[in-house]
């Protein structure tokens, strides 16, 4: 017995730690030591159990996770954990694919691609397939087939209602072949292939069964239904379906592996092998990766697949004060469907949440830099500080606020807005269309969006280039084909630019460059919805960029916009061992805590996503505010704005669902008083209360303002739109704004302070 192991574990803790051998589910709270419980329930088994470190299997989802858990162990127990399997799903897989390659029909020596390595294999394959890589992208491939492996699904399994569906399960039949030629796996690929040796091969999977009598899983709550059948596998519980028989993808057929008996088209052996112990650990309030196939409700799956009786919720919290955790717990509530706990810690309630209502997005970043230079002053490091954000656009204006202040930042999980793909697409038309020299512009841009211009037209142009001594623009002008067709769009936007400010030039590149078009169509396409959605959102702030570069410098000129461009993403970028505040996205900060947070754009459709309010997903969106809440150790700040500027326009918001979810005993109301006159009038906040803050009916749109000099009914001119008439007014002075229903372009949202519109 070695008692010390369970020194320092409150109750809920030693008894997870202490449990039979019988599969559980650990409901572990945000900061509730989960990963002392699971590592010390290891070291537990082994050293009082007598368990052998050899019948331990433990499953992460991050190879970070699974070091620390090795290097807890180690410091645990006196023993060797280099032979034990700890590791993620991927990491796992692969080491039983090696020890069994034969048996998986694989060489000894098979090479694991990575994502980019992936991509160049089917590019290749497209092209000795005579594939059309305009209509069926490369990388739209490279999502169609991981996503059909990680639903467990090969070629031939894959339901096709439609020609263009059937073209792909094609390429994805001989992707697999090639690979299997090769003697290389993807990622998904890995999971895949070890499932189907386990569910075929019976004798190998007895033994596996036999082995590990103990599995552990962390974050059970992000599992997959493809991992959750092969820890089903494992354990012996219900193997359920197993993949019908089909031509291996080295084609060898439907032969039976080395060993197998049974039947391999249900995946069991004739006999039932004892039932391993499944101790899972997770949160279905912190499940927010759906998108990425996380199904959080294989939760309630494990409690009727392993006749669970043991649920222990771990709510002890030791990272927040009780208001935090208070905050949070009244939140998560409104979830239906869920297995329930409530977060609780022995420290006093500490600070009331602070909540700020700004006046616009730019005065919601001036508030929390001033929080923040305030914090300092305290002695918070910046480096404790975090500022979290529902969409990756939204960091622009803050990026933008605390380069100004001269505050060094990073963006954790992600890139800084200027150094976006798509940010940087754009701005290379732009530097393109002010300087046709600029070879790295052209190079960039030339083939994207896609038009026909491949690796050899290119290779050509430089040489072209090189031997007459001019500029690649120059030589595509003389090339022919699609290369001077590429030049004519560039000298179109060109003219159609001409004489429209700075913020109209944005929206009509990003027009007819065909970038939003381009990453459009990809929103059609299940597994790059997401990203297309955040790349849109990031294209369309930079309109907004432009129109605030123009109000703080009363400069409209595209050379001093590139110039700020290039300036503001090379400033303040934090080295490693820099204080440095952190920037990122909700999901980015799961797993993560802070001293000071600041949960930003709080309204609806903002955060919850409007996305997820149309498509009835609230719930995970309300589960993503609940972690966002919870990565605060002391101090945490609510911030939203009446007016954020959307597409270069000014929109009125209002405040998110979500705040009214929290009690307002919990509040503290730091924004000030505003004129009468303002639109979206909360009503006082000086007395703490918050009730009057949701009273009032907020404005979607602003009042006409009076006196504007344009009146539904009047003709109009544009430079670039041409005649229309006005159908409606918002606003006014440098807010205001005009809908314009012109005759060629249709029905427009114009800014009064920009569009220069002329009577007629």
């Amino acid at each position: 017995m070695n008692p010390a192991l369970l020194s320092g574990l409150n109750p809920e803790q030693r008894a997870a730690v202490e449990l039979p051998d019988q599969s559980a589910l650990i409901l572990a709270g945000a900061g509730s030591g989960k990963t002392r419980v699971l590592t010390t329930r290891i070291a537990w088994l082994i050293s009082n159990r007598q368990v052998s470190p050899h019948n331990v299997l433990a499953v992460t989802f991050t190879n970070k996770a699974a070091k620390e858990m090795v290097t807890r162990l180690s410091a645990m127990l006196p023993i060797n954990t280099r032979g034990m399997w700890i590791g993620t799903f991927h990491g796992l897989c692969n080491r039983m694919l090696r020890a069994h390659y034969r048996e998986a029909n694989l060489p000894q020596t098979f090479q694991i691609l990575d994502s980019g390595d992936q991509l160049s294999a089917i590019k290749r394959l497209m092209k000795a397939m005579n594939v059309d890589d305009e209509k069926y992208p490369p990388r739209e491939m490279q999502n169609f087939i991981s996503g059909s492996k990680e639903e467990g699904l090969r070629a031939h399994e894959v339901e096709a209602y439609d020609p263009y569906t059937r073209r792909k399960m094609e390429v994805f039949a001989e992707y697999d072949a090639q690979c299997q030629r090769e003697g290389v796996v993807d990622f998904s690929e890995l999971l895949l292939r070890c499932y189907e040796l386990l569910s075929r091969n019976t004798a190998l999977r007895e033994h596996y069964q036999e082995r590990f009598k103990h599995i552990l899983v962390d974050e059970f709550q992000d599992t997959n239904p493809l991992q959750y059948r092969w820890l089903k596998l494992l354990a012996g519980v219900g193997e359920g379906h197993a993949p019908s028989p089909q031509p291996s993808p080295g084609g060898r057929g439907g032969e039976r592996e080395a060993g197998q008996t049974g039947n391999p088209r249900s995946g069991c052996s004739q006999r039932q092998s004892s039932t391993s112990a499944l101790f899972a650990v997770g949160d279905d309030d912190q499940s927010i990766y759906a998108f990425r196939g996380a199904n959080v409700g294989n939760m309630q799956e494990l409690l009727r697949d392993f006749h669970v009786k043991n649920v222990i919720k771990l709510e002890q919290n030791y990272r927040s004060h009780g208001n935090i955790l208070d905050a949070a717990n009244a939140l998560i509530q409104h979830n239906r469907n869920r297995l329930g706990k409530n977060l609780w810690t022995s420290e006093s309630g500490g600070e009331q949440l602070r909540v700020y209502e700004a006046e616009t997005d730019v005065d919601e970043a001036g508030f929390i830099v001033e929080e923040i230079r305030e914090l300092k002053r305290e002695g918070v490091h910046l480096t404790e500080m975090a500022l979290l954000y529902r969409s990756n656009a939204q960091s622009r204006v803050l990026e933008h606020a605390l380069v100004s202040a001269g505050l060094s930042y990073r963006v954790y999980g992600g890139l800084r807005f200027f150094e976006r793909q798509e940010i940087k697409h754009a701005l290379a038309y732009l530097r393109l269309m002010e300087n046709t020299d600029d070879d790295n512009a052209l190079l960039r841009i030339i083939n994207f969006p896609t038009r026909g211009i491949g690796a050899r037209s290119i290779e050509q142009l430089q040489e072209a280039a090189k031997q007459n001594g001019t500029t690649l623009y120059d030589a595509a002008a003389r090339a022919g084909g699609k290369v001077t067709a590429f030049v004519g769009l560039v000298e179109s936007l060109r003219s159609g630019v001409t004489g429209l400010p700075l913020p109209e030039v944005m929206e009509h590149v990003l027009e007819h460059s065909g970038l939003l078009s381009h990453y459009g169509n990809e929103k059609a396409i299940a597994s790059k919805r997401r990203e297309a959605e955040e790349r849109l959102e990031n294209l369309n702030e930079l309109i907004n960029a432009a129109t605030l570069f123009v109000h703080e410098n009363e400069d409209d000129s595209l050379t001093a916009f590139l110039t700020h461009a290039s300036l503001e993403s090379g400033e303040h970028q934090a080295g490693d061992s820099e204080d440095a505040l952190h920037l990122m996205t909700v999901h980015a900060a799961k797993g993560l805590e802070f001293h000071t947070v600041f949960i930003t754009g709080l309204e609806e459709g903002l955060f919850p996503h409007q996305n997820s309010i149309d498509n009835g997903e609230l719930d995970e969106e309300r589960r993503l505010m609940y972690v966002a809440i919870t990565r605060a150790r002391r101090r945490l700040y609510l911030t939203f704005a009446q007016r954020r500027m959307l597409h270069g326009q000014t929109h009125y918001s209002r405040v998110s669902s979500f705040m009214r979810e929290l009690p307002e005993v919990l509040l503290q109301w730091i924004t000030p008083r505003f004129s009468p006159s303002k639109p979206f009038q909360s009503g006082s906040h000086e007395t703490g209360s918050y009730a009057k803050a949701f009273s009032a009916v907020p404005l979607e749109k602003a009042p006409p303002a009076p006196g504007s000099m344009w009146r539904i009914g009047q003709r109009v001119f544009h430079q670039k739109f041409g005649e229309g008439v006005v159908t409606d007014t918002e606003g006014g002075g440098s807010e205001g704004r005009v809908q314009v229903n012109f005759k060629r372009a249709g029905s427009k949202w114009l800014a009064l302070e920009y569009a220069k519109l002329t009577a007629i």
